[in-house]
């Protein structure tokens, strides 16, 4: 962190079209006259994502220090953290396709190695095999995609590819933008490959603030905004892209409504956030800026709340039912100030980090399209619905834990990574002050569009507190003045749009009749055809040649006298073939 806090400040004192460091580490392998070269691009993009990896890393590694303390394998949990640290890094500074895909295979692995941790629990390693799986399916469209680029650019470099593309077919670029956006998709929870990220939260909880929130389930974003010249000659690419960013925040949004489950409830806010900012960077020059800018913000106020669900869970014998907590604000006042700092980011609360970046995005959204922007504001108010649901059930009303429960404040090795993230979470969004995050980053992702909004921005803020306002107080009203009932109550006495979204809106069913079950059954058939016709046939010639021979080997008894009747036999056999001959 130490080392890019140097780098981002030498790089503040250039001009903006100078704003980039290429470092070519050596030719990584060749075939004909395709090569890959190992190069590291330190620009204005990367630049904010390397802060972001290793100063949210950093803060992660300390709270861990107190989180898996009595871990027997914390070392080894330190040791993948680091290998997925290294991997991050390695994808948002390569500046070639292959070294990119590089980082982006080895973040899958450490995410398959961290939410399996605890392999002892059968959820915790189908969780990881499910993320692993699911994640591969993306990982086809990104191969697809880089085989495509060296079929018709001859090259992976990121630099020549964007230059390449301004003189290729529509088609081309459309076909690039999809393959890359199914990576995306996979890699970063947006629907159709989001049923991943929920079953990822059974891993350490500094696991899912790091991985499953700050960092590599922005991935997808990153790359649609450094492919931004692909998806720039593609309309259409785009217009998907805007499609999957609203469907995937609302669903999340649905999905966050109906969780009990702490970290499950955090997840499902999660997938909305970054379907704010896929469809921020699906609307081309007028998003990509924006779509950055929230997802740093969100990087910081989503790890302070998650780790502060940690705090909780450590405080409460790693309960993660809400419905077994209230009134912790008591027992708990860091963790409660500092999560509530991350409430306020999440809900937009004027002066919060979130504040200044969700509403660009909504701003930005509106202009684009009215029907878009309405579907950013419904996200809004629901992601205010959910969040107060959260705030009220955990920190207020009567306690509902068992009384061999005694909730405790963390220790400080845990609770000062929270405050730092807290006051990150409410100034981090003065970096738009001045426009300075779009000038920042003109230089990678080019000159920021303005276009005209339907309503005086002062209007549109309005709306948005409003509707913010609204989602609260239906929280208010459901869970504050109301009892929150200490169990759940069943699927029969809950209305669809609940029952729903506790089963994650069918996702899991919808991949098992889709995939699952064809590829079992697809599976078995080729199983059964490998038995029985492949191997048959192999066992057949075996069984005949095996019987041919044993029937020849009944011949060979050693005696002289079988011997020389097999002589006689076949004298008396000639003698009277040429009989029958010299007769006929």
């Amino acid at each position: 962190f130490v080392f890019g806090s140097i780098l981002f400040v030498q790089l503040l004192g250039r001009e903006a079209g100078d704003r980039s460091v290429t470092t070519t580490l050596g030719t990584w392998f060749e075939a004909g006259n395709y090569s890959v070269d190992f190069v590291f691009t330190y620009d204005s993009l990367s630049s904010l994502f390397v802060l972001l990896i290793t100063g949210v890393g950093t803060l992660i590694h300390v709270y861990s220090i107190g989180y898996m303390e009595h871990d027997p394998r914390r070392r080894r949990f330190f040791a993948y953290l680091n290998l997925f640290i290294a991997a991050m890094l390695t994808l948002v500074l390569a500046g070639d396709y292959v070294v990119l895909f590089l980082g982006w295979e080895g973040v899958g692995l450490a995410s398959y190695l961290l939410i399996g941790f605890w392999q002892h629990k059968e959820s915790a390693a189908k969780a990881g095999t499910k993320a692993f799986v699911i994640n591969r399916v993306g990982d086809i469209g990104m191969a697809l995609a880089l085989m495509t680029m060296v079929a018709f650019f001859g090259t992976t470099s990121i630099a020549a590819v964007n230059q390449a593309i301004g003189g290729a077919a529509g088609s081309l670029a459309t076909g690039l933008g999809l393959l890359l956006l199914l990576g995306a998709c996979a890699k970063s929870a947006q629907f159709p490959l989001q049923a991943w990220l929920l079953d990822a939260m059974e891993g350490p909880t500094p696991v899912s603030a790091l991985i499953h929130a700050a960092t590599m389930v922005t991935a997808g974003v990153y790359l649609v905004v450094r492919s931004h010249y692909i998806f720039d000659a593609s309309p259409t690419a785009r217009n998907v892209v805007i499609a999957v960013g609203l469907i995937t925040l609302l669903a999340g949004a649905w999905i966050g409504c109906t969780k009990d489950d702490i970290k499950k409830a955090l997840a499902g806010s999660t997938m909305s956030q970054i379907g704010y900012m896929m469809l921020a960077a699906g609307l081309g020059p007028a998003g990509y800026a924006f779509a950055i800018f929230h997802l740093l913000t969100h990087g910081v106020f989503k790890a302070n709340m998650f780790l502060g669900a940690g705090s909780v869970m450590h405080g409460m014998n790693d309960d993660v039912d809400m419905r077994h907590y209230g009134g912790l604000r008591k027992a708990m006042p860091i963790t409660f100030y500092t999560f509530g700092m991350g409430y306020l980011a999440i809900l937009g609360f004027p002066g919060t980090s979130g504040f200044f970046s969700k509403d660009k995005i909504i701003e930005a959204a509106l202009t684009h399209n009215v029907w878009v922007g309405i579907g950013t504001l419904i996200g809004a108010g629901v992601t205010a619905f959910y969040m107060t649901r959260m705030m009220l059930m955990t920190f207020y009303g009567e306690k509902r834990w068992r009384e061999d429960v005694h909730p405790h404040e963390s220790p400080s090795v845990m609770t000062t990574p929270l405050i730092v993230l807290a006051a990150l979470s409410v100034f981090a969004g003065l970096i738009s002050l001045g426009h300075w995050i779009e000038e920042w980053l003109e230089p990678a992702t080019g000159p920021l569009a303005h276009h005209e909004p339907p309503l005086p921005i002062g209007v549109i803020t309005t709306i948005v507190l409003l509707v913010v306002a609204a989602g609260v107080a239906v929280a208010w009203f459901s869970y504050g003045k109301k009892a929150v009932a200490d169990v759940a109550p069943s699927d029969q006495d809950v209305s669809f749009l609940t029952r729903a979204g506790r089963a994650e809106l069918y996702g899991n069913q919808v991949n098992d009749v889709l995939v699952v079950k064809p590829v079992t059954g697809l599976t078995k058939a080729l199983t059964w055809g490998d038995t029985n016709v492949v191997d048959g046939a192999v066992r057949a010639v075996s069984g005949g040649v095996h019987g041919l021979s044993t029937f020849l080997r009944s011949w060979q008894t050693g005696f002289v006298r079988s011997y020389a009747l097999a002589i006689f036999g076949g004298a008396t056999f000639v003698v009277l073939a040429l009989l029958v001959v010299t007769l006929g």
